[in-house]
């Protein structure tokens, strides 16, 4: 390893399996630990073999995986300014690797691979948006890269170094959140054949999407790289462009199916002056302080006519006097179908289809307040679409009544005082419940000094135990959700979101034409943090994989025990069936659920590791023990949550009822008060 390699407190809470509270805790404690060699106060960097020497000597280094090895000697190589434009040569070099593995093994054979490289990489990935250039890796880094790629897959090395990247950058790179990234893609894209993210970032909506076809852009040239090899190394059809999208449009006159976007918010410097006359500004031109209100008209133009956009809006975009021309067009024309709050801070998702010639107009938009339950936004624009009633927090507004001198569409506005005195009551009684059952949840746990004798010595692996035949491992078939039931097209055929192959052995369900109709329940990444029961459903086809009771399933954020079998597995889950004559479920959902916890880098991850959660060797009878307990404090978890809702939604309908009216509180006002 490189003299001059470094790294930070995360990396050596990493090379000792701590958190990071730990190394800080050394610094103070210990007064041999090593000085800082580089970064800053608040994130100081260390020279990795002086580090390595320091835990050894303490006894608390452990193995150092091949992935962080390679990851060391990236930063070493580049430091964190050059860092992303050497991961992107990775990135190239790992799609070279995929999609001609004879040319690596002739190159591997030279004693310099890295000297060939930029000519093979510009003829095996021409399809790159940014060209090989800046540091390169040498060949020593490019046979360790390729071994990883050999042992674990060259997507699952190029996430993990994505992830270790996003750690460095996370300030600088906006990300959207997985659970949003699926339900934008749900509601505007589900059927699909062509869509468009016009500031892509690291291609996480693009990732999210099922169409066949997709297009991309970002203005940051690194981190279009970066999305372009996530998609193409997936074997997506994709096309990512470097460059502004609002000055430099990589794609004009392309009109696609959907177009999803989370766009940089409150810019002023987006080419207002030099934009002022672009066609894109259909329905008004934007001012210059509504950079939000450009990205809404470029999306507009970039989707067919009937085809729908769902882009992630600042709260503010909702009722800004500045922007109230271009909203009142909108509205006019029919384009802005729905405005749904997400969190209380925001973003709200803007939903809106481009106006097809000849269509009817709506007569009114959805509002909706989905904080606290993305699936509430969901069920709410399939209610809206089926016209049917909606649910609580969500209302159908006359867009006749929005047309005034604020044309304010912001759910806040239109969601107040709509419940009645009875909903206070029914929301107090769900609360008291939900706070009974916290405390029935709690387990009875007593406090060690330190840790049993041999409880850390005594440990092995998720992955030795399935090579010793304990634990089977499968991994949902599913790149992306399914469409709906009620978009599904009149023709027979098994639907595109389904992949064939990764089931478990004697369940993949049949595929005979009795078995159209039928639907199987859908467990998701969503449903398995939230409880556990599916929400969702598809049709049968070969190759899912279904669960049976006592099945632990797992995500990048959780592991869960089911109780009820037969659900199929969404995308970005794993299950894992154990010998339950040697290992409890529970047992084993507790330690994975601690893994994730730790490891799981961003938010963004989809990646599930599972094989390396480190698990203590104890008897049956132990293990049991301990599981009734991690199973006590997951429905603490459970509890917790839906305390939480149930609080919300209690002061919600209490502060909704005393303005309206209909409460009032106990008790005679005293004298000089108001009655």
């Amino acid at each position: 390893m490189s003299q001059d390699a470094t790294v930070n407190a995360g990396d050596i809470a990493r090379l000792a399996d701590v958190g990071r509270a730990a190394v800080s805790n050394w610094r103070r404690r210990y007064e041999d630990f090593p000085r800082p060699v580089g970064g800053t106060a608040s994130s100081p960097l260390f020279s990795l073999p002086e580090v390595e020497e320091w835990l050894r000597r303490n006894g608390k280094l452990r193995a150092v995986s091949l992935g962080d090895r390679i990851w060391q000697r990236l930063r070493a190589s580049a430091g964190d300014l050059r860092l992303g434009d050497l991961l992107g040569q990775v990135g190239a070099f790992l799609l070279f690797l995929s999609r001609d593995p004879e040319g690596w093994k002739r190159l591997a054979a030279e004693d310099d691979p890295a000297a060939r490289l930029p000519r093979l990489l510009a003829k095996a990935t021409p399809d790159l948006p940014v060209t090989a250039g800046g540091p390169r890796p040498s060949g020593e880094l490019l046979r360790l890269i390729a071994e990883m790629a050999e042992r674990e897959g060259a997507i699952e090395t190029f996430e993990f170094l994505c992830e270790r990247f996003i750690e460095v950058h996370s300030r600088r790179l906006g990300l959207t959140r997985p659970d949003v990234a699926g339900l934008m893609i749900r509601l505007a894209a589900a059927d699909a054949e062509s869509v468009l993210d016009p500031a892509c970032g690291m291609g996480g909506l693009l990732l999210a999407a099922g169409a066949p076809r997709l297009l991309g852009q970002d203005v940051n040239h690194t981190v279009a790289q970066l999305a372009a090899v996530r998609l193409l190394l997936r074997g997506r059809d994709a096309r990512i462009v470097a460059g502004d999208a609002l000055r430099g449009d990589g794609f004009p006159g392309e009109q696609v199916d959907a177009v999803v976007c989370d766009p940089p918010f409150n810019e002023r410097a987006w080419g207002h002056a030099e934009l002022v006359g672009d066609p894109r500004w259909a329905y008004g031109v934007p001012p210059r302080g509504e950079s939000e209100l450009a990205w809404v008209q470029h999306c507009l133009a970039h989707v067919r006519p009937g085809g729908l956009v769902a882009i992630l809006m600042p709260s503010a975009a909702a009722a800004r006097r500045s922007g109230r021309r271009i909203r009142s067009g909108l509205l006019r024309a029919g384009a802005l179908r729905a405005v749904i709050t997400l969190a209380a801070a925001g973003p709200d998702l803007w939903l809106l289809r481009r106006p097809a010639r000849g269509e009817p107009l709506p007569a009114s938009i959805l509002v909706a307040d989905a904080t606290g339950d993305l699936g509430l936004a969901e069920a709410a624009w399939r209610a809206h679409l089926a016209g049917e009633d909606l649910p609580d927090r969500a209302r159908a507004v006359q867009i006749i009544d929005l047309l005034d001198d604020e044309v304010d569409v912001g759910p806040v506005r239109h969601l107040a005082f709509r419940g009645s005195a009875r909903d206070y009551f029914r929301v107090r009684d769900r609360f008291s419940a939900a706070s009974a059952a916290l405390t029935a949840a709690l387990p009875d746990l007593e406090a060690l000094p330190e840790p049993a004798p041999g409880w850390e010595a005594s440990v092995t692996t998720v992955a030795e135990l399935a090579k010793a035949g304990l634990v089977t491992i499968h991994h949902s078939s599913l790149k992306s959700m399914p469409e709906p039931a009620e978009h599904r097209g009149g023709a027979p055929g098994r639907h595109r979101g389904d992949r064939e192959g990764g089931g478990c052995p004697g369940e993949a369900t049949g595929e005979g034409g009795g078995h159209r109709e039928r639907r199987l329940p859908l467990l998701t990444a969503d449903d398995l943090m939230a409880g556990g029961r599916p929400s969702g459903s598809i049709p049968p086809a070969a190759g899912l994989v279904t669960t049976r009771p006592g099945d632990i399933v797992v995500s990048p954020a959780t592991a869960r025990v089911v109780d009820e079998g037969g659900a199929v597995l969404g995308p970005h889950l794993s299950l894992l069936r154990v010998d339950r004559t040697t290992i409890d479920p529970d047992f084993l959902a507790g330690f994975l659920r601690f893994s994730a916890a730790r490891t799981r880098a961003h938010v963004h991850s989809t990646r599930v590791d599972a094989r390396r959660a480190r698990v203590p060797r104890l008897p049956l009878s132990g293990q049991r023990l301990y599981g009734r307990a991690f199973r006590r404090l997951l429905e603490l978890e459970d509890g917790v949550r839906e305390l939480a809702s149930a609080g919300q939604a209690l002061a919600r309908a209490g502060l909704e009822g005393l303005a309206s009216g209909r409460l009032r509180p106990r008790g005679r006002a005293q004298d000089g008060e108001p009655g």
